[in-house]
């Protein structure tokens, strides 16, 4: 799982790496993604996390190596990481 965090938005690919394949994404700026009831930036990444978990899970896989990609594992990060455990994914 690679997070990549800006200063607006946040994203999540689950990435195959022994064949360099996207297998599921998620971000803040995904059609599905609905952010009206959700207030700060913490509590959407948590939103997203979670989301995120349930499209591997459609896909098969319950299990990721979380990439934080330089990131302190400190607010947004840790609520996505929060969240896609939440959801069902063992990092």
């Amino acid at each position: 799982m690679r997070v990549f965090r800006s200063n607006r938005h946040i994203y999540v690919q689950i990435i195959d790496d022994t064949k360099q394949h996207t297998l599921v994404s998620m971000s803040t700026e995904d059609k599905e993604f609905n952010a009206a009831d959700l207030k700060g930036k913490v509590a959407q990444a948590g939103k997203v996390g979670e989301m995120a978990a349930k499209r591997a899970l459609a896909a098969g896989i319950d299990k990721v190596v979380f990439d934080r990609g330089g990131n302190l594992y400190h607010g947004r990060i840790k609520a996505l990481a929060d969240g896609a455990r939440q959801g069902g994914l063992n990092l």
